[in-house]
């Protein structure tokens, strides 16, 4: 119940760091240790996770999404695609902030609770409410360097929502799990149809976390095929 949860600042379950938290989060360790309260607390009393989740908050989501920094261009304008709790968007924010951050989630109960978070940690995020697919999504936030998602959808059906925000030579970074590689196999037409390049199997954080994270990356390389001819080049003919 939600009496039964603790508010952020009191002994949140979860929320001490391991010790490779402070060579990933630098100075910024203590807003971590802050964040993970609020997804201890708040976020479990407001559905965004799991109660069961508290005991393994640092190793299986707040570790696992900032060790993804480091295949995250210096300065980069990243569109992170249904945040839910800030995975893997505020991580990163924290671990590296240099990035230039938009949030971008459907639900509004989340848009506050990551509202509250945001303003809480002092972090310059916006975070919009809304989906990928949508128009005005896409004509306000196209042209980002990165797009990242995590436990969003299938590679195929992601690279359709992810891609047309990118510019040409942005990177898709979807943070996958063991199966990552199988579905780099079934999904590489999908995605080369969407527009983007060949996709490859990175892992981020080895030798740094117990666990490295895995990582698919894709690369916008062309405009989506759909398959209807370009009336634009026809009439240039």
């Amino acid at each position: 119940m939600a009496a039964d949860v603790p508010a952020p600042g009191d002994a949140a379950p979860g929320a001490s760091p391991p010790s490779v938290a402070a060579e990933i989060f630098g100075e910024r360790l203590p807003a971590a240790v802050r964040y993970a309260e609020h997804l201890a607390t708040t976020g479990v009393e407001r559905g965004l996770i799991g109660p069961r989740e508290t005991e393994r908050l640092w190793d299986r989501h707040i570790l696992n999404c900032a060790v993804v920094k480091e295949v995250l261009p210096e300065g980069a304008r990243l569109v992170d695609l249904g945040s839910g709790a800030g995975l893997p968007g505020i991580p990163l924010a924290l671990a590296r902030p240099d990035l230039h951050i938009v949030l971008v989630e459907p639900l509004a109960r989340r848009v506050d609770w990551l509202a509250e978070v945001i303003e809480d940690l002092e972090l310059p995020i916006h975070v919009h409410r809304g989906r990928a697919e949508e128009s005005e999504v896409r004509r306000r936030w196209e042209g980002a360097d990165v797009v990242t998602a995590r436990a969003v959808a299938p590679l195929a059906r992601l690279a359709g929502w992810a891609l047309p925000l990118l510019r040409r030579g942005g990177t898709l970074v979807a943070v996958k799990g063991a199966s990552a590689d199988q579905e780099v196999a079934r999904d590489a037409v999908a995605v080369r149809r969407a527009g983007g390049g060949e996709p490859t199997v990175v892992r981020c954080g080895e030798g740094l976390v117990e666990v490295p994270s895995t990582v698919v990356l894709v690369e916008r390389t062309a405009a989506p095929r759909t398959g209807r001819p370009d009336r634009r080049r026809e009439q240039r003919s």
